[in-house]
């Protein structure tokens, strides 16, 4: 597979945003949707609007249970005949067997699980535009992917990648994998290990699947609400969430912790010697600090807490968001 490039993690997070940098993970979650009724299908099946997107853009969308609950954070693909499906890895089984449970033998769907065909690769820094201008492809405009051909073979480019930092994504199949590797380091491009990663998912706020994402927490508290539509049609857990944007219902919320020791996840957060809260990941790579959910009542960004043995605040993280949606008025 991939071997890890010999540098201090710490000296590439030095390097970063400047750079070129890569991740390449071991394993990938890329559901496929064909046939007739495919948009419409995912359209009720998640959060966000998908029947307003066309062929060739993408969006972020929440799959929920029917009690709103969150299952995972998605990224929908559109293509010329079909829709990509990229899911976390370890819900990649789950989400599966959950979307064959709706579709019923009138349905012109067809689901396949394609994960083993392809990696995703992400692409972070400010030469990631370079690099691929070097190779003669056209960048994509925000939330778009686009098909290109290099060296007699097609993989897509889509805008953006997981952690909402600039870059791209980059679609590739499983044979594709070793020349884009060879051409990433080729170009100095810095190949991120899974411990980097992780602190970056955890400093910007990207929430998990088992960590901050679970079925104790609804899309709204996870600050997930720019991959939420509040005018699109009926789907699974629809009504949960419209009344909890409507009348304001939203108990807890998720938050970045700076920290002032290291503490372990599921740690419970306290205020007063109240629990307010509990600590659901943490990573101590340049300083101590953790993703948590807080209590509503409790307050919000600089609110100062306990995380055990350790003192803590309150603060926003970039990847999520927490004000409720407003009607525009005409």
């Amino acid at each position: 597979m991939i071997s890890t490039v010999p540098e201090n993690d710490l000296d590439i997070l030095a390097k970063l945003p400047e750079n070129l940098a890569f991740y390449f993970p071991l394993n990938s979650g890329l559901l496929q949707l064909k046939g007739e009724d495919r948009i419409r299908f995912l359209h009720n099946q998640t959060t966000n609007n998908i029947q307003s997107l066309k062929s060739g853009q993408n969006c972020n969308t929440v799959f929920v249970n029917s009690t709103g609950r969150t299952l995972d954070l998605a990224t929908a693909y559109l293509l010329e005949d079909a829709i990509w499906i990229k899911v976390s890895p370890n819900r990649r089984q789950f989400l599966f067997n959950w979307m064959d449970r709706f579709l019923f033998p009138m349905d012109k769907v067809e689901l396949t699980d394609i994960s083993e065909q392809y990696i995703l690769v992400n692409l972070l820094g400010k030469e990631s535009d370079d690099f691929l201008q070097k190779l003669g492809f056209t960048l994509p405009e925000a939330n778009h992917q686009s098909l290109v051909t290099f060296k007699d073979s097609s993989f897509y480019i889509a805008h953006g990648n997981d952690l909402g930092l600039p870059g791209y994504t980059l679609i590739l199949t499983v044979d594709q994998l070793t020349t884009f590797q060879d051409l990433l380091q080729g170009q100095g491009g810095i190949n991120i290990s899974d411990r980097v990663w992780e602190h970056l998912r955890i400093i910007q706020g990207r929430p998990m699947p088992e960590q901050e994402l679970t079925e104790d927490y609804n899309p709204l508290e996870a600050g997930l609400w720019k991959a939420i539509s509040f005018e699109k049609g009926c789907y699974i857990g629809q009504e949960t969430i419209a009344r909890l944007n409507t009348y304001k219902g939203v108990k807890q919320r998720l938050w970045g912790i700076k920290l002032s020791e290291a503490v372990e996840v599921g740690t419970v957060i306290t205020l007063e010697g109240e629990k307010v809260g509990i600590l659901t990941s943490f990573t101590d790579l340049e300083s101590p600090f953790g993703l948590g959910y807080v209590r509503t009542k409790a307050g919000g960004e600089g609110l100062k807490v306990q995380v055990g043995t350790a003192s803590g605040e309150v603060i926003a993280v970039p990847f999520l968001s927490h004000e409720y949606y407003q009607p525009t008025k005409e």
